[in-house]
């Protein structure tokens, strides 16, 4: 032990001791004959306490040199305890998510359909609504969480080229789908649509760098096999097919692979974010607001384009828009045939923006393919809610031939996808230092 010796004279001899509370290091000061000087002395430091694994430090003892510290090994069960739990609470996060998005987007594709009947001749319109709704709620909803302390300006200061990309293919996915959608028959649209799932596969392989096991392969082909089987069954999809022809069929996938390009760039966005931000996360109505902001751009440079595919002369536009706000608000002349406007318009846009961002949720916390499963489960699900006795849709539809063999065909494929094969146990030890 080191001592400090200062020489002063010292009347006397004897020991002068100065005591301190119980946590303090107890000083002593004494006087020897064989060196008249006064010594300043320390006692060993007390034994360290028991800690939690990496969350204390251990006094090394104090010198010249300082303090010195040193993390507590982990111990091997201690760290498999800790990270199981957050896969356990990480995987129920997504299932939860996933959950709430099934619900949604059954919940879209219902709205959409009995929003159509009081704006039965007005559908662009009503794109055009929701259109220029995302961006109003949107930037509403990021302007108080700024001012909540949600939203920070490292998040706003990220670069917009990125969402510029999301906003032209979102607009290119919409132009390319109507014109095609024009041309096909909807029983063929949700087996041209699986298209969508394949698409997200091959592109985050590519962008992403992501490696699919058997299992998830098998289950993703499962579950497109499913839907087709489930919409299709029994509707001559296959012969409507023949008769559109070659061109608005690919024209079609060419859509999807918009779409799926679109959803890949929003993962890339996130995690390009979460290092820029130093591990923090990008707020989602971020990546919504601006997305949507450029989106609607893009439709109104394409509005030329979009008009005629919906039969609209461009000169009419305004006419045809007046007329449309006139039945949405179910108000004038124009207002007979407009029964349930605008409540069923409404609910459908709040849905929708519910859908929307419950799907950017689940793709923040997991990955594009596994929001596209979520979105895709929704199908065989509204399915069968049109067979029930709805509002304004007059007789139910009966169920597809094979809706139950292609409903099990599906739920088969995402539980295939969710398993995890057990690899074994496997042991490690972490040990840092300073």
């Amino acid at each position: 032990m080191k001592s400090l010796c200062w020489k002063f004279p010292v009347a006397g001899a004897g020991q002068l001791r100065l005591r301190c509370p119980p946590r303090t290091a107890a000083v002593r000061y004494g006087y020897s004959p064989k060196c008249p000087t006064t010594s300043l002395r320390l006692p060993p430091p007390p034994p360290p306490r028991a800690a939690k694994c990496g969350g204390a430090w251990e006094r090394s003892g104090v010198g010249e040199e300082g303090e010195k510290a040193r993390v507590r090994p982990c111990a091997v069960g201690e760290f498999a305890a800790e990270s199981g739990g957050k896969s356990a609470n990480r995987s129920a996060e997504v299932v939860a998510a996933a959950a709430v998005t099934v619900v949604m987007g059954v919940g879209n594709r219902v709205l959409y359909k009995l929003a159509l009947v009081p704006l039965k001749n007005y559908p662009f319109f009503l794109a055009q609504l929701a259109t220029c709704g995302y961006v109003i709620v949107y930037f509403s909803i990021l302007y108080m969480r700024y001012h909540a302390g949600t939203v920070t300006d490292e998040m706003l200061s990220v670069p917009k080229t990125p969402f510029l990309v999301v906003g032209l293919l979102e607009a290119l996915g919409a132009a390319t789908g109507m014109a095609a959608g024009a041309m096909l028959s909807g029983a063929s649209i949700p087996i041209l649509s699986q298209s969508f799932l394949v698409w997200q596969i091959l592109l985050s392989f590519i962008f992403l760098g992501r490696r699919y096991k058997v299992n998830q392969l098998l289950g993703c082909f499962l579950v497109a096999i499913g839907v087709i089987l489930t919409v299709a069954s029994g509707s001559g999809a296959g012969h409507s097919l023949k008769e559109a022809g070659i061109f608005w069929s690919l024209l079609m996938i060419v859509s999807f692979l918009f779409q799926a390009a679109d959803t890949v760039l929003k993962e890339v966005i996130f995690l390009d974010a979460t290092r820029k931000l130093k591990g923090g996360s990008l707020d989602l109505f971020v990546v919504n607001s601006f997305g949507s902001a450029f989106q609607a751009l893009f439709i109104c440079l394409l509005l030329p384009f979009l008009s005629k595919l919906w039969g609209i002369p461009f000169g009419q536009l305004p006419n045809y828009l007046k007329d449309g706000a006139a039945c949405f608000l179910n108000v004038g002349t124009l207002s007979r045939g407009c029964d349930g406007a605008p409540l069923l318009p409404l609910l459908f846009i709040i849905v929708n923006m519910g859908f929307n961002i419950s799907l950017l949720h689940l793709l923040k916390i997991s990955s594009a393919v596994v929001s596209c499963l979520a979105s895709t489960f929704s199908v065989p699900i509204a399915i069968y809610v049109f067979t029930l006795p709805l509002p304004y849709l007059g007789v139910a539809t009966s169920l597809p031939a094979g809706f139950l063999a292609g409903a099990v065909i599906l739920i088969t494929g995402l539980l295939i996808y969710a398993w995890t094969p057990s690899n074994g146990s496997s042991s490690a030890s972490i040990t840092a230092s300073t």
